[in-house]
């Protein structure tokens, strides 16, 4: 008789994970278990956003000229909420926010770590019920003591200990890495619970769908034109051409790609010619997960997470995904495109 699998839940399995981190005394654990726990809140709000007075605009912009929706602002304070009462963080960097969030209170006095989070990404979605997502990333803080400081985030992505993401979408999921491998918990609401449901994710080396806005395709550089060809060319031998499938929701386009294989390419255009994603919270904490699983991250040209931030809200382009379709896109970049220094 075969014996039935019992339930891990993220809790557990944080827990027994523990011992893959000897210089920690279970921060990084309760770390994760309170995104978890605002992730919950925000999952909530994000299923009954049409029922009540979330929707829509803000009627401000947040630093980066961007209209601020209201679920944008919500996501934004139960996250600083959790993880500022959680006391294993001593300071957060938002995008909804232009300097570095200290938090100052007793329990963090001696705190070790900084995290790096996008609320709410895609949230101009989330007015047509599209999916949405949270990224977040960790690190530990270079300053010794005292007030954290700006350089504590300007580390470069390979000193990320852990990141992740939260989709929000037919079910909510938590995807995270901590440098060994990639896990991801599904919420199952009859319980509360995010439970271990794709254990140790591994991206398919190629995949048939490319995910680009081709509505700035006159925009893009030519190695990106030349490439977006590439994938609509007829070729029996490598499976093209490939299905464009653009959700303008970075975590929900990704996470596809993650388990059916993909490249999403977000370039440089006339408008933002230095990117549109910014490094240090949305770029570097996907591309730690997709090169856990597999895949590969870059600007184009050479390694996001070797890239050194030079400022919190620094904008890169990006190229990440299945690690042949990725090398391919960077072939067509260094053939046809100029790097930008």
């Amino acid at each position: 008789m075969t014996k039935k699998k019992g339930v891990k839940t993220l809790g557990q399995f944080i827990i027994e994970k523990q011992a893959d981190f000897p210089f920690s005394k279970g921060e990084l654990s309760r770390f994760l278990r309170d995104i978890g726990i605002a992730s919950k809140i925000v999952h909530r709000e994000v299923n009954k956003a049409g029922l009540v007075d979330i929707l829509g605009n803000a009627g401000s912009t947040n630093v980066q000229g961007e209209e601020v929706k209201k679920l944008d602002i919500f996501a934004n304070e139960q996250f600083i909420s959790a993880l500022s009462s959680g006391g294993e963080c001593c300071a957060i960097a938002s995008e909804e926010n232009e300097d570095i969030i200290l938090v100052d209170n007793a329990v963090s006095s001696n705190a070790k770590y900084v995290v790096a989070l996008d609320p709410l990404d895609g949230s101009s979605n989330i007015d047509v019920n599209v999916s949405v997502g949270t990224i977040f990333s960790i690190y530990r803080r270079k300053s010794l003591s005292g007030a954290a400081m700006l350089e504590d985030f300007l580390q470069k992505g390979t000193e990320q200990v852990a990141s992740g993401y939260v989709i929000y979408g037919s079910s909510t999921m938590l995807v995270y890495t901590t440098g060994k491998g990639v896990n991801g918990f599904t919420l199952d609401p009859s319980i509360g619970e995010f439970c271990l449901s794709h254990p140790d994710f591994k991206i398919p080396e190629n995949g048939k769908t490319y995910s680009i806005n081709e509505g700035y395709y006159v925009h893009f550089p030519d190695g990106v034109k030349k490439y977006i060809k590439h994938c609509q060319e007829e070729d029996a031998a490598t499976n093209r051409p490939y299905s464009s499938r653009y959700i303008g929701s970075a975590v929900a386009d990704i996470h596809r790609n993650l388990i059916k294989g993909g490249i999403f390419i977000y370039p440089t255009t006339s408008s933002n010619p230095k990117g549109k994603l910014r490094l240090v919270y949305e770029c570097n904490p996907l591309a730690f997960i997709v090169e856990q699983a597999g895949g590969r991250a870059t600007d184009g040209f050479k390694r996001l997470l070797e890239i050194q931030p030079e400022s919190l809200h620094q904008r890169v382009p990006m190229f990440i995904g299945s690690s042949e379709m990725v090398k391919k896109a960077e072939d067509f970049m260094l053939e046809y495109s100029t790097q930008k220094v």
